[in-house]
């Protein structure tokens, strides 16, 4: 499986669009190599980890109305992200044009921090 990413955190953990972290979960589960293909200028280098990359939030009226119908019960709280984050234990290697990176993916982000080549 080869999926995008919109943000890398420096340990490799990647955000994007939601469903990603679960079509992780299956590949993981199945043996199915997971990779995401990213430009470097997506890796943040000052977010450790992806519990702090911030995530978008669409209007609840996407998931409580249908053609402008309120299908929900009122007052329904809601979580509707745009995104999600897949843990770097779920990612075979990232792709990037300053080559693949396989684990331990914190070791060779810092790589690519310092210039160097994969």
């Amino acid at each position: 499986m080869i999926l995008g990413g919109d943000r890398v955190a420096a340990n490799g953990d990647v955000a994007n669009k939601l469903g990603t972290f679960a079509l992780s979960v299956i590949c993981k589960a199945y043996g199915v190599p997971f990779y995401s293909v990213v430009p470097v200028s997506t890796i943040d280098f000052s977010i450790n980890d992806g519990s702090a990359i911030p995530i978008e939030e669409r209007e609840a009226e996407e998931v409580t109305h249908v053609q402008g119908v309120q299908v929900a019960p009122s007052g329904m709280q809601v979580y509707n992200p745009a995104f999600d984050v897949t843990p770097h234990q779920n990612i075979t290697g990232i792709i990037t044009e300053k080559g693949i990176m396989y684990p331990p993916f914190k070791e060779n982000i810092e790589r690519i921090r310092n210039g160097e080549t994969l």
